[in-house]
């Protein structure tokens, strides 16, 4: 598949009103987009499916979308206007595969590893209740395939997935990706789960008190998402990051749903 042509800088106005943009200036703006807007803007008009189509406008998004792709694949700026991919760039596309096709098939690619994901955890769920083990490991194994914050959104904090989905998403934005927690939560409200209720139950091994041992702790914490993203659970948070270790002998999590019943 053969990249669109983009109308030339120099000719800037061409098959434009008067009131146009200059195709330079166009082509930074297009490149802040998110890619549903791109692809509507892209069928107005015959530029602007050209110059939505254009190698620059998918290097950003791409490169937006999946952050650990190396700097060196930005476009740069050249004389006499306009941008310029680099050598890296030029080595992940090829002639005949431009970076929208590389785009598309990555998250592809993306949607494929998350459903292996997801089916994992629904398989090692019983009643909507999750053990932590299991918790983390599919946490290691989206951190494996260097999912990106918007990957997260588009997959994991869908309406249509469960809280235990909901709350690996947030655990892997926060731990693995070091989003900051108010954008984690403003994600959260976007997708309309922030309001969704978890409960985390943990079993510690009793203290020993002047040499005789206390018994076993039980405790249990039931926060809604927004909540835990805001910080405002962190023993749970930190529960959860270290898992069954030295003296907590197990640890539970289970939609509220699941948890009064």
């Amino acid at each position: 598949m053969e990249a669109a042509p983009v109308p030339k800088p120099g000719n800037s106005r061409s098959g434009l009103s008067s009131n146009s943009l200059p195709v330079d200036l166009a082509l930074n703006i297009v490149s802040y987009l998110e890619v549903t807007d791109v692809c509507s803007l892209g069928s107005c008009s015959q530029f602007w499916r050209c110059l939505c189509a254009s190698d620059c406008v998918w290097i950003a998004l791409y490169k937006r979308r999946w952050p650990a792709l190396g700097a060196g694949s930005q476009p740069r700026a050249i004389e006499g206007g306009g941008e310029e991919c680099s050598g890296d760039a030029r080595a992940l596309s090829s002639p005949a595969q431009g970076w929208r096709v590389l785009y598309i098939n990555k998250h592809r690619k993306m949607a494929s590893a998350v459903t292996t994901v997801i089916k994992f955890v629904e398989q090692s769920s019983l009643n909507e209740s999750l053990e932590v083990g299991y918790y983390l490991k599919a946490i290691a194994d989206l951190g494996s395939m260097e999912l990106g914050f918007e990957d997260v959104q588009l997959f994991l904090f869908a309406r249509k997935q469960n809280v235990l989905l909901n709350l690996i998403g947030l655990h892997y934005s926060i731990f693995w990706l070091a989003v900051p927690p108010k954008d984690v939560a403003e994600a959260l409200h976007r997708c309309k789960v922030s309001d969704r209720q978890v409960c985390v139950s943990w079993f510690k091994l009793g203290r020993w008190f002047y040499g005789f041992r206390l018994p076993d702790e039980h405790r249990s914490r039931k926060f809604s998402l927004g909540d835990l993203a805001m910080a405002k659970e962190e023993e749970v948070l930190a529960v959860l990051n270290r898992g069954a270790v030295h003296e907590v002998l197990r640890v539970q999590i289970k939609s509220s749903a699941a948890s009064t019943t």
